[in-house]
């Protein structure tokens, strides 16, 4: 093959009318490919362009954001987009994306309004905060509240809860970069009131402290808890601000039937940390809340207006979309219908009835599964150490990489859980209406 038998771009895009891509971006990875072409020619090859054109446009479709089937048993997986949303709330997102909506508009004056207004009295009702605030994520929410609150000031911290989170992002580097001088006090897995109160000095601008919601520490332990710090803070006339990460808004959990799952044990909840004394109370809306991603603060209404009104509010503060989206979560939270939520209705799915949609998928399937007792993990940082126990599916030998990607190359890619060597599956995180699906694509993956 010589340079000039190369095809055009214009041919070359012909050759590629059946893909998916955008006109644009088939016209750039057309060009690319002839230059790749071009090179392997002169290297004494015989490329094909078309191919090479191929491979390019396929790779990128595996990059468009898509649906996937989460078939590994992480409810809130964060590289899956952690909480799915409840049909009420992703309809409100979609009609605020639609159209025009009332973000930052008081229909009852017809002037400008609080931005979420609706949304913070909801938060406010559901956790008993005198106020509240809604933000992008739980990190915007901790980075403005230390620069409103504790710029060029001193914030005491526990040395055992300067966490890192995923990314590498750690919070030192985080309340550095906030303006605010971090004291750290106690020991990695011992932290007494005492020590706290051994810090304090005229420059300290707060007392925080942060669960630490993606590991957990055991043995010989020991920290000072919420109305103890609460307590300290408030004879010191300071602050106290507890980021509790996880956003579970009660601890009885009255939204499920029955006592509180055993998995939630430990985990600090919104309501019973304001009435322990927090200031403010900082949390996630997409993890155990079941929202959309945000950062949500709760407490004294002095504090969120100050907050409010600090210029890096306006830097992570929410889009139309998210606020609708996080109000009709909070809907079903106060109407008691809390339960319907994805997140909760997958974590108080019954073992009996995973059982006998995980036995039928066995038989649906032509491989060696077997059904074992198994957990299911919640993730996204949230209760560390817990599980929920449940039946999984375990496919002997099936996790090597021809099987694994096979699947992820699916329409729609299934992501499921690799372990020494074997393919594991399970359902409590897949609809019961894909296992069908899913059984006919763990066929062919396995088949093939």
């Amino acid at each position: 093959m010589e340079p000039r038998d190369l095809p055009s771009v214009t041919d070359l895009m012909a050759a590629l009318e059946d893909a998916r891509s955008p006109r644009d971006v088939a016209a750039d990875v057309a060009r690319r490919a002839i230059d790749e072409a071009r090179e392997q020619i002169a290297r004494g090859g015989e490329p094909d362009p078309i191919e090479i054109a191929r491979i390019e446009l396929a790779r990128l479709e595996r990059r468009r954001p898509k649906a996937v089937i989460n078939a590994a048993g992480v409810l809130l997986n964060t590289n899956l987009g952690r909480a799915p949303l409840h049909p009420d709330a992703a309809t409100a997102a979609a009609e605020a994306l639609a159209g025009y909506g009332n973000v930052e508009f008081d229909l009852e004056s017809g002037q400008r309004g609080r931005r979420g207004a609706y949304v913070r009295e909801l938060v406010a009702g559901q956790t008993g905060a005198e106020a509240a605030l809604v933000v992008n994520n739980n990190a915007g929410a901790l980075f403005l509240t230390l620069a409103a609150l504790g710029l060029d000031r001193q914030v005491v911290i526990s040395r055992g809860e300067l966490i890192e989170i995923g990314g590498s992002f750690r919070l030192p580097e985080l309340m550095a970069a906030a303006g605010v001088w971090l004291v750290e006090v106690g020991t990695t897995n011992r932290t007494r009131t005492a020590d706290y109160q051994d810090a304090l000095r005229p420059e300290t601008a707060m007392i925080l402290k942060v669960h630490p919601s993606n590991y957990r520490t055991v043995g010989f332990t020991d920290e000072a808890g919420y109305q103890e710090l609460a307590g300290l803070a408030h004879r010191r006339h300071l602050p106290f601000v507890a980021d509790v990460g996880s956003g579970l808004l009660d601890s009885a959990v009255p939204w499920l039937p029955g006592p509180p799952p055993a998995w939630v044990d430990g985990e600090p909840a919104v309501r019973q940390t304001l009435a322990e004394g927090a200031d403010l109370v900082l949390f996630s809306g997409d993890k155990l809340l079941g929202g959309p991603q945000a950062g949500i603060i709760a407490g004294r209404a002095e504090l969120i207006d100050r907050l409010a009104g600090h210029p890096i509010a306006r830097g992570v503060r929410c889009d139309g979309s998210t606020l609708a989206a996080l109000a009709a979560t909070l809907e079903l939270y106060a109407d008691g219908r809390a339960g319907e939520i994805p997140f909760w209705a997958m974590a108080a799915i019954p073992a009996d009835e995973l059982e006998a949609r995980s036995a039928a998928l066995v038989e649906a399937v032509e491989a060696d599964g077997e059904l074992v007792l198994g957990e299911s993990v919640v993730g996204a940082g949230s209760v560390p150490g817990q599980a929920i126990p449940g039946p999984i599916i375990r496919f002997p030998g099936r996790g090597r990489d021809a099987v694994w990607h096979r699947l992820l190359g699916g329409d729609p890619p299934i992501v499921a859980r690799r372990r020494e060597g074997d393919l594991v599956v399970d359902l409590r995180t897949v609809p019961p209406e894909m296992d069908g699906m899913l059984a006919a694509a763990l066929t062919d993956a396995c088949r093939s």
